[in-house]
This record gives C-alpha cells, structure tokens and sequence, in this order.
C-alpha cells in the first residue's frame, strides 16, 4: 500500500456505541385556536430553490412535522449517533449534532460510499462513456489477462455489479483484507472464481463496488473521485471531501468516502428530483428508476416496499429518500451495522416517519420549536469534565522531551517519533511516515481530550499520562468516523531507545527506535 491512509490501517479499532431506552411520550399541547395556514406543496421536480450553496430552514410546522414530537426524539437519541438531518420539500427542519461531533467536519460514509459510487456510473452512462448496463463487465478491460476465465464470468455484466449478483467468490471482510494486501486490487477482483451464474443470486460483495469505480477510471479516464469532483460534487456545491485511493489510484468503491452531512443530503435530493439538478440533468430519469426499484437492493442502494430508498453503512450512516413525503433524512453515527432492519432502518420507521403529520402546513406552535432548539443547543454542547491535577512528571521526561527517535522499518511506515511537554497540562505526540507525511496531536494531561485534525480530514482526541517512570500512554480517538475508533499507544523509553507499542482491534504492532543522532 503506498498511501498515507494504507499505512494508517494499524492505528484504527471499532467501538460501537449504544442506544438508549425510549423514554415516556409527553403529552401534546393542544393546538391554538387559529385558522390553519395552507403553504403550497412543493413537488419534486419544482423546487423553489436548489440547495447548491447551502440549505435553507424552516420550522418544522411549515412542513407539515410536530415541533414538539421532532423534540421528543431528541430525548430518545443518545450515544452512537453523531448527526441527524431531517429536510422536508427542500427545507431543513430538523439540524442536529451530537458532541464530540460539530457541523461542518467530515464524516466517513462507510458503505453508503457505494450510493455514491453507482450514481457516478449512472453519470458516465448519461454522457455516454459507458454504453448500457449490459456490458459485460470483461469488456471494459481488453488488455488484462484473466484468471479463472469461465462462460459465466463472460458473461458478467455491469448491472450485475450494480445489484450485487454478479456471481463473485466473495467472502465478505475476508477478501477485502485479501483484496487490499494484493498489489492490485482490481486484478485480484478479476481474478476472483464466477462460483454462481450472474444476474441470479444476491450475495452483498465490496469487490464490485470497486471494480465500479474501477471501470469510471477505465472509462473516463478520471479516478472516481476526479470525475465526482467535475461532474458530481461540482454541479451540487459539494467542495470538501475525501476519497482514499487503491495502489493504481482508483477511488475505493465500496467505502471510506469522506463528507458533511449537509453534503450527503444533496445526493438524496438529486434522486429526490429524479437526476435533476438546477436546470442539469446530470443523470436520467431512466436510470434514477431503475437504480431504486427492485425487491429490497437497487444500483447499491437499499430498498423499501414503500417506495422509500436508502443508502447505508456501518455505524448509521443513512441517507434516507422518501419520494411521497418529500423527505431527505440523514444521520451519522457510530450504532450498530448498515442495511435494511438495521438500527437507522428501525428509527426512521418507528421515530421518524410518524412525524410527518400533514402534507401542508400544521398551525405554527412557538413554544415547540423553542424547546426543539434548546436541546438542539444541549446536544452539541461539550460534556462537562473537570480537569484532573496533573501528576508531576517522571525525571524521564525531561531527557525525552523534543527528541526526535527514527524508527525501524515497520508496516505502519512510522518513520520517525517525537514527544513534547510545552506546558504542564499537555503534550504533544509527532509521527512523520516514510512518504514525508506526518501528524501532530495535542494530548491532554489532565484526563481531557485535546482535539486535532485527524486521519482523513477528520477529527482526533487525545489525552495520556505516565504509567510509569519510563512508560508514558496515549489514548487517542477518532470523531466523525463510521465506528468509534480508538487506539492506545505507550512508549516505554530506555536511555537512547524506544518502544512503540500501538493496540488496536487489528492486534499489536511493536515498533522500535534509536534517538537520531
């Protein structure tokens, strides 16, 4: 792997948070004694505005959504979710975050990644680069050799991809693992058995969502991330993400796309307004139809028997299209897996959808949406901490202090390693990697997290202490990724040399090193 990100794969581990009891409704106001206002019902397809440059609000009474109810469910929502975003006929009415998580940063998208990626296939195919969903999928690499070459892996095509039939020996984790230690990730794709006929069994594969995004590549000659950012992101006023690449460059397919929830509700909007986007249509009505109808999986998008559709990954990431409410609900989070019947599946259809009371606006109710704002207020609000006296420190450190340590030759690609003490409550921790990247992360030395950006434009906390005379330990976390990853990290120090140990959910990596002379 030869990117900053590969090399990173060490310094990651899953906790998955938690969802709370549901608490005992509260009893509705009564409504007050006036005339019911009527607001024109906006349609997809005629918006009265698009939300290139930002989303507009309203209160949730103007579109038809009980202030007080959409305030109860902020009491049922507690840890595990990062942000939800509910958006009804173009309007935000509900926008809230959830500490450590702030508006504005970056979160992973996890699976829903894949939504992403089909819709730039749908893309490509409106401006012809691609000539139908039949291709065999063969077709589109005439110049590689291919192994485990069959009748049935001929006769594979892009829809097959598409909807996760396309017969592939897929053993889910096991062979993306296998996947991303290969030299080329495609080619190990291609290479995989056809062990079922294409187009007849369902079996969920990350393999052909990347092979997707290796075939816009192939086809444009773009990544899929430069094609997005021309043809996608572009035209939707979506300016900052993330996209780590393969080994030959391509976009990873199936995951790990990086952006703002107010960027992630323009793609539902755009299949909402059926691939219209402000007088563009950047892919077609056809293809919006046939991406989100089906049984329960479209063109990698989840399906409802309602007409409703979704995309999904682990930890709640879920971009929720309701076409006959006129509804884009987002959430992030850290709760549990993707997919349908997952925990972002049971909300919306237990908590979410009851909300929608009228397709025309309710009476306004002031007082509701006041107690809706202050605990929208209250949920981001930091969780109070009481820092805690810093111990003094070891004689160690001062000989320790700023030095700069070169590491052995490690699969993290941690070249180098530095710790500094610049005031008493906190310390700072430098990596530098073998492509001349690096990190700086403030840590807290008074049990309180100190943030930084992190991997991927992401955010990272961190706070240690000493164990002992010669071990100093880190705990550091990741904000705003699809599971709640943390690692601990202890450097025990002996005159010239140091251990690194990093402990995470892939296991323990020791690496040592020799302060430079």
């Amino acid at each position: 792997m030869n990117t900053h990100a590969h090399k990173l794969l060490f310094l990651m581990v899953l906790l998955l948070g938690a969802c709370t009891s549901q608490p005992a409704p509260a009893t509705p106001s009564p409504p007050p004694p006036t005339a019911t206002p009527v607001l024109p019902t906006v349609t997809p397809n005629s918006p009265d505005y698009w939300p290139t440059a930002g989303w507009r609000t309203s209160t949730p009474e103007e579109q038809g959504i009980d202030s007080e109810e959409l305030a109860e469910l902020m009491d049922y929502l507690s840890e595990g979710i990062d942000s939800l975003m509910i958006i009804r006929n173009g309007y935000v009415v509900l926008d809230a975050y959830f500490y450590p998580f702030t508006e504005g940063i970056l979160h992973d998208l996890a699976s829903a990644t894949k939504s992403f990626t089909s819709s730039l296939i749908g893309i490509a195919l409106e401006q012809g680069n691609i000539d139908g969903v039949e291709q065999p999928v063969l077709d589109f690499f005439p110049e590689r050799s291919i192994a485990n070459l069959s009748a049935d892996k001929e006769a594979m095509t892009l829809e097959n991809l598409l909807t996760m039939r396309s017969g592939i020996d897929c053993r889910g984790e096991s062979t993306v693992r296998e996947m991303m230690a290969s030299p080329d990730w495609s080619q190990f794709i291609l290479d995989l058995p056809v062990n079922t006929k294409p187009g007849t069994s369902y079996n969920y594969c990350s393999q052909n969502s990347h092979l997707l995004s290796t075939i816009i590549k192939e086809t444009t000659g773009m990544s899929a991330l430069s094609f997005a950012a021309q043809n996608l992101f572009g035209p939707l006023g979506i300016p900052d993400v993330t996209w780590p690449s393969d080994p030959q460059g391509n976009s990873w397919g199936w995951g790990d796309l990086k952006m703002a929830p107010h960027d992630m509700a323009k793609l539902g909007y755009l299949y909402l307004n059926r691939g219209q986007w402000d007088g563009r249509q950047l892919m077609s009505e056809e293809w919006v139809d046939a991406a989100t109808t089906g049984q329960s999986y479209g063109y990698q998008w989840w399906l409802k028997p309602s007409g409703a559709y979704f995309a999904t990954g682990v930890g709640g990431q879920e971009i929720w299209v309701v076409p006959e409410e006129n509804l884009i609900v987002v959430m992030t989070g850290t709760t549990g897996g993707g997919g349908a019947d997952a925990w972002g599946d049971r909300l919306m259809s237990s908590r979410i959808l009851p909300l929608l009371k009228s397709s025309t606006a309710l009476p306004p109710n002031p007082a509701g949406v006041a107690s809706l704002e202050s605990k929208i207020l209250a949920a981001a609000e930091p969780v109070e901490i009481q820092p805690k006296t810093v111990p003094p420190m070891p004689e160690i450190a001062g000989s320790v202090a700023d030095k700069t340590y070169v590491m052995d030759p490690n699969p993290a690609g941690i070249r180098s390693f530095s710790l500094d003490f610049p005031v008493e409550s906190e310390a700072l921790l430098k990596l530098r990697f073998d492509d001349d990247s690096s990190i700086l992360w403030p840590i807290g030395l008074d049990d309180v997290l100190r943030f930084s950006p992190g991997l991927y434009g992401l955010a990272s906390g961190a706070k240690g202490w000493w164990e002992s005379e010669n071990v100093f330990v880190v705990h550091r976390q990741d904000i705003g990724n699809s599971r709640w990853r943390a690692e601990r990290i202890s450097a025990a120090f002996e005159e010239s040399v140091v251990s690194l140990q990093i402990e995470n959910a892939d296991g323990v990596l020791t690496v040592n090193g020799r302060i430079e002379e």
